[in-house]
């Protein structure tokens, strides 16, 4: 196992990586022009690295237990057939799922990679970053119950249109190898090894089978850590260089173009979803449309620029694109909808 991982490192170094040479740039580029806040956006992307790790070790675990002892491709198999209740399911437990729009990265990629089809997989993936059982006490308490259950109904009505969207277009034969290599696979990507025979749960027992899990382990560990690093760093910088007071003016008054502006403004403006609370709160209370602060929140969670960026280091541009496509029409029509109920 020890040479498998020396192996991976080696081509590693021997191949520059885009993504660390960004991280070394923005911060050195940062140190030059802002050195105090280039020691304050290492720190918080150090703390939520820290914070995500346990989500991110399990991720590698169960993908890299499942391509060893061949579980993959039995996973992949329980799937067939079963994909609209798969989309039910998944939309219904992303609502509820403790996790924020980067810390859903790795549990996407342990999925992608056990050959879960890409319908259920969106389906969560647009609803899990909504909402969770925190989320919902603290939108309660700010914005009231009313808000929160629409947030909720908002997260998962996100999940099954995207999912069910996503199964019309791969049964028209659309969509196929939209994975990006390393990142898992759409169609069950379990090794020859995994797949030659029956599972074999106690895969330590054969050499080749704990080399296949040292090498699963350690490419989605680096896969995943150097886009989670990048992701956070960036996302300090919105947290400091992004004006709150802009939002604010952007958002005001009523009608669907204020729905529209914040649906827009909520894809690249990223706030921590705890921190928009308040924010939105706020410019309820001067008058904005309950429907655009939901159209705000709900956009801003699934398709901030970190949670977009981790997204793009999964998938291929056609499957980013439908993504974000998608992640737009669930937010503005629940911020319609919202405005009409309300």
């Amino acid at each position: 196992m020890s040479e498998v991982v020396m192996m991976r490192l080696k081509a590693g170094f021997r191949k520059p990586d885009l993504v660390i040479l960004a991280i070394v740039g923005v911060l050195l580029l940062l140190w030059v022009v802002d050195s105090p806040q280039a020691l304050e956006s290492a720190a918080f992307t150090l703390e939520n690295l820290w914070w995500i790790s346990p989500f991110l070790l399990a991720s590698v675990v169960i993908a890299g237990y499942a391509q060893a002892s061949g579980a993959d491709s039995l996973i992949a198999g329980v799937f067939k057939g079963r994909v609209v209740s798969m989309i039910f399911l998944a939309a219904f437990f992303g609502g509820l799922s403790p996790f924020c729009s980067c810390g859903v990265i790795p549990l996407i990629a342990a999925l992608l990679a056990m050959g879960v089809p890409l319908a259920p997989v969106m389906a969560f993936w647009l609803s899990s970053p909504v909402i969770d059982p925190a989320m919902f006490v603290l939108t309660a308490g700010t914005l009231g119950t009313g808000f929160a259950v629409a947030k909720t109904l908002a997260a998962i009505g996100a999940g099954l249109l995207g999912g069910f969207f996503v199964h019309a277009v791969v049964q028209g034969g659309f969509l196929r190898d939209q994975v990006k290599q390393g990142a898992g696979c759409n169609t069950g990507c379990g090794s020859p090894l995994a797949r030659a025979g029956k599972p074999n749960w106690a895969f330590w027992q054969e050499k080749e089978r704990r080399g296949r899990f040292a090498t699963s382990a350690l490419d989605n560990t680096l896969f995943l850590g150097k886009w989670l690093t990048l992701a956070f760093l960036l996302e300090s910088l919105m947290l400091v260089y992004l004006p709150g007071d802009l939002i604010s003016q952007v958002l005001g008054g009523s009608g669907v173009q204020p729905v529209v502006l914040a649906t827009l403004v909520g894809v690249p403006a990223y706030l921590n979803g705890y921190a928009a609370l308040p924010l939105v709160a706020g410019l309820i209370g001067q008058g904005m449309q309950p429907g655009a602060g939901l159209a705000f929140l709900v956009a801003g969670g699934i398709t901030s620029i970190p949670a977009a960026m981790a997204v793009f280091a999964l998938v291929r541009v056609r499957l980013f694109l439908l993504y974000l496509v998608l992640a737009l029409t669930a937010s503005l029509a629940s911020g319609l909808i919202y405005n009409l109920v309300v």
